[in-house]
């Protein structure tokens, strides 16, 4: 099932999809065009922990000239960054090369600790898109991430679904694309992971509590370009959805 987190006539819904529609908890059903999208989180729990990779494909590790990394990079990432579909991201005046990363982020399911990669998919409770936008002249390195890199408000939409993992047989192997003002700039594939789901959230659990609700973005393959403000751009991944934002300037 595709889950949803919408605004309309002033309150919050969960909202499910219903061929072209909305399905309200409440049982309504309105046009998607009807509502403003937040990010397809419940209200409880919100996660308390968003883990982002770095160069988790090696074709983008190439693409920015970096040997592919032999364990994850990984970055936290706070809350506030993230938006819904359909809604704006800032990019500053000053700023030289900002660029979209369209990534498939893992929904933990229920507490993990300690679990073997043979059990992993059992605490993974579903997958979205997100698109986590990255500033190039902010960054320090890659291996040193500036916050505001990747810790900007409104720089994650996520969304537009939330859909179930057991609607998903098979999360490693999805195709990626990414277009902007309608012309693919990116395509991948996410069998292309260097460290794909189960290796994650092994990973992760050998040292910290997965809690329900937590986040996992799994990084972006090669395609990357520069985003100007009032440029459309729409990440998309097989049979999880396509997340519409677009390029809002600010002083």
């Amino acid at each position: 099932m595709k889950h949803a987190r919408v605004v309309f006539e002033g309150a919050e819904h969960d909202a499910t999809a219903a061929d072209d529609q909305l399905l309200l908890a409440d049982g309504r059903r309105v046009a998607p065009g009807s509502v403003s999208w937040l990010p397809p989180l419940a209200p409880t729990p919100r996660p308390r922990t968003i883990l982002a990779l770095g160069l988790n494909y090696a074709d983008h590790a190439k693409e920015l000239e970096f040997k592919a990394p032999e364990e994850p990079l990984v970055f936290v990432k706070g809350e506030s960054t993230l938006t819904g579909h359909r809604q704006m991201t800032d990019r500053p005046a000053e700023v030289k090369f900002m660029h979209y990363e369209c990534e498939l982020v893992i929904v933990v399911g229920k507490t993990a600790r300690k679990v073997r990669r043979d059990d992993a998919y059992d605490f993974i409770g579903g997958y979205t898109v997100a698109n986590d936008y990255a500033i190039r002249d902010y960054l320090e390195n890659w291996y040193r991430p500036n916050l505001r890199v990747k810790n900007r408000d409104t720089c994650t939409p996520i969304g537009p679904w939330l859909v179930d993992a057991a609607d998903i047989d098979d999360p490693m192997s999805l195709a990626l694309q990414t277009t902007v003002n309608g012309k693919v700039t990116q395509s991948g594939n996410t069998r292309d992971m260097i460290f794909d789901a189960p290796f994650l959230i092994e990973y992760f659990s050998s040292f910290m509590t997965l809690s329900p609700g937590d986040l996992i973005l799994t990084g972006t393959p090669d395609g990357v370009v520069d985003c100007q403000p009032g440029d459309v751009i729409v990440t998309e991944i097989e049979r999880i959805g396509a997340l519409v934002n677009t390029i809002r300037g600010i002083p």
